[in-house]
């Protein structure tokens, strides 16, 4: 951990040190917290941006209102909080975790205790490293399956929910792999332990829909509109963990991961064993865009 300055908590910036919770705070041990993920990145003019952040804030809301919770903040305020950490750190570029959960007080599964909120930052490169953000990284199926709707909630980033991911990418690094892909509970492909998947095949983009137990990102969405501006025809539909075999190119996207290439997956090498063409196409537009340098997209970005 590249440890910053200060961490914005509870509505006031703290030292690094000082942000602390009781050991007894409820989401410590129920896992009832939501949470977002967010760039900012340097820009070509010499300027910093993050990369769409009113749409991650948002989505934090939504994450708090499907479980049931109230930020005891309007979203301006973490907007601005969002900022200011990034300021006070004098980061021209990071990572940006805003974090909500129940805190100390009662203890149960059913305890409604007290909201907290945090703001961290810090520098974070390329989260599946750079290496493989250039050549691609190497997949594995998980054994462990995405989590059912009825299990989870697909729409909302809850913490508790990333055991999950946890355990899929921690069973594919130990058996030494980049990153694990988990299928639904039919057996499609869903998702990696924190990324969205895509395929692509005779030059059209595959992605599973929304409608599959899978986040709907933030950087998916940018991704789709991009192939579309790019003129890539999309489609979105369920796909078997073969189809990935035979695939021309296959690649991954998020907040953290950004858009890396998957070159291998199952020891299956996909396409030609390196980043295709319409990958590095979506990719090289995708990092004009966070750097300021594409300006189609100039409304996804908020200078501090």
């Amino acid at each position: 951990m590249n440890k910053a300055e200060k961490i914005w908590l509870d509505g006031k910036l703290v030292n690094w040190d000082d942000a602390k919770v009781h050991v007894l705070t409820h989401a410590l041990h129920y896992g009832v917290g939501v949470f977002e993920g967010i760039r900012a990145y340097k820009t070509a003019d010499g300027r910093s941006a993050v990369f769409r952040l009113r749409e991650h804030l948002d989505r934090l809301y939504d994450s708090a209102h499907i479980v049931l919770m109230d930020i005891p903040f309007p979203v301006e305020r973490l907007h601005e909080a969002c900022l200011e950490t990034l300021k006070a750190n004098k980061q021209p570029e990071g990572y940006i975790r805003p974090l909500a959960f129940y805190g100390y007080g009662s203890m149960g599964v059913g305890s409604v205790n007290p909201v907290q909120v945090s703001i961290a930052t810090w520098p974070w490169g390329a989260y599946l490293s750079e290496e493989g953000l250039k050549k691609g990284i190497r997949a594995k199926i998980s054994s462990f399956t995405r989590m059912h709707v009825n299990v989870s909630m697909v729409r909302a980033k809850i913490s508790g929910q990333y055991v999950n991911s946890f355990l899929a990418n921690r069973e594919a690094t130990l058996c030494g792999y980049d990153e694990a892909i988990l299928l639904d509970t039919e057996g499609y492909v869903a998702e990696g332990s924190g990324e969205n998947v895509y395929i692509v095949k005779n030059g059209t983009l595959f992605t599973p829909p929304l409608s599959s137990p899978v986040l709907a990102g933030i950087t998916r969405d940018s991704v789709l509109r991009i192939a579309k501006d790019l003129d890539v025809p999309i489609v979105e539909q369920k796909f078997t963990r073969d189809t990935m075999y035979i695939a021309d190119e296959l690649f991954m996207t998020g907040t953290a991961a950004e858009v890396t290439p998957v070159r291998e997956v199952d020891d299956r090498r996909v396409g030609a064993g390196q980043p295709g063409p319409v990958t590095k196409k979506i990719q090289d537009t995708f990092f004009k865009t966070v750097h300021g340098e594409e300006p189609r997209y100039r409304e996804w970005l908020t200078y501090y």
